[in-house]
């Protein structure tokens, strides 16, 4: 690690310490600085502060630890990736099932950020090449991803503010009568370290709100917004009011068929081997023009084929429905 010492300049007084660390630290990019605020790593007169937005008078004496950087050793991998948009600053991905976004345990390679390092060299510069949110293995869907550090940053506080609007489509088990909103602190789980649980009191603040696309004998298609991006948080969230996902092994339970369901639409739902759910719609603010970005993108085949033979049990079953 290496130590830098400065003096606030007075006529950087009123401006936020990551601003004035950027135009300090002109050679240290300024997501590797509020990396170093956010993690402790920055004293403003002795004292350690963690927020980024704190005002400084200009002045102060400031010290910022800063770790060596970590090489990214993963490798390029020539994938195909499905690009809904790109430009100079970002790219948004219709991420398909199955497809792990950052390599891991037990997932070294062939993930989302090996194929972004193959389609932009220049990620291998970036944080995490660029990825500033991520879906679960198993859930298809919207992805923007940043080409650039000042891009990367500005998505992460657009996502920190609650300013990138995300709605999934889902299908939870049971029959749901309304819409409504899950308001549950998310932590990880206590035993099971792989997974979420609902914790008030430990756990960080989430917020999913619902609402009812169709309802079938024995599951509902539901529409989900994001007002949080905790880790699994529409699978916990749904769990937690007794609507898991259907297909979510970790959270859900073990598939039960309607009552006479045919055999053509139980062979549908027995081979659905995910959790039934999917980023559809993604928007935010482009960081670099200011205009608003807005995307879609339809179900994917095994969604629909899933929500085809729910439909079709339905219609034989008309009676079996709540008013």
């Amino acid at each position: 690690m290496t130590e830098w010492q400065g003096r606030v300049p007075l006529e950087l007084g009123g401006t936020r310490l990551d601003g004035v660390l950027g135009q300090m630290i002109k050679e240290v990019s300024r997501a590797r600085l509020k990396t170093c605020i956010e993690s402790g790593l920055v004293s403003v007169n002795g004292t350690l502060v963690t927020r980024a937005r704190q005002v400084l008078l200009g002045g102060e004496s400031l010290t910022v630890v800063l770790p060596e950087r970590e090489e990214l050793t993963y490798e390029a991998q020539d994938m195909p990736l499905d690009i809904v948009y790109e430009d100079d600053g970002l790219l948004v991905v219709n991420k398909p099932a199955g497809l792990v976004v950052h390599p891991g345990a037990g997932n070294s390679n062939g993930t989302l950020l090996n194929a972004l390092l193959h389609h932009y060299p220049d990620s291998i510069n970036l944080v995490r090449a660029g990825i500033v949110h991520r879906l679960d293995k198993m859930t298809s869907g919207l992805l923007v991803v940043a080409k650039t550090e000042a891009v990367q940053l500005a998505l992460t506080e657009l996502l920190k503010d609650h300013d990138v609007a995300r709605i999934y489509d889902a299908v939870v088990v049971g029959q749901m009568v309304s819409g409504g909103t899950v308001e549950a602190g998310i932590a990880r789980h206590g035993t099971d370290r792989t997974k979420m649980t609902v914790n008030d009191h430990a756990g960080r603040e989430a917020t999913t709100h619902y609402r009812l696309v169709e309802k079938f004998r024995a599951h509902t298609h539901i529409r989900c917004q994001l007002e949080t991006g905790r880790t699994h948080q529409i699978r916990v969230h749904m769990a937690h009011i007794n609507f898991p996902l259907l297909g979510d092994v970790e959270y859900g339970r073990r598939l039960t068929l309607p009552r006479g369901m045919a055999v053509e639409d139980a062979d549908v739902l027995r081979a659905f081997k995910r959790q039934a759910l999917h980023a559809s719609q993604l928007s935010f603010e482009h960081p670099l023009t200011g205009e608003t970005m807005a995307f879609e993108v339809p179900l994917p085949a095994d969604m629909v084929s899933l929500l085809a033979a729910l439909h079709h049990d339905a219609q034989a079953f008309p009676q079996q429905f709540i008013d």
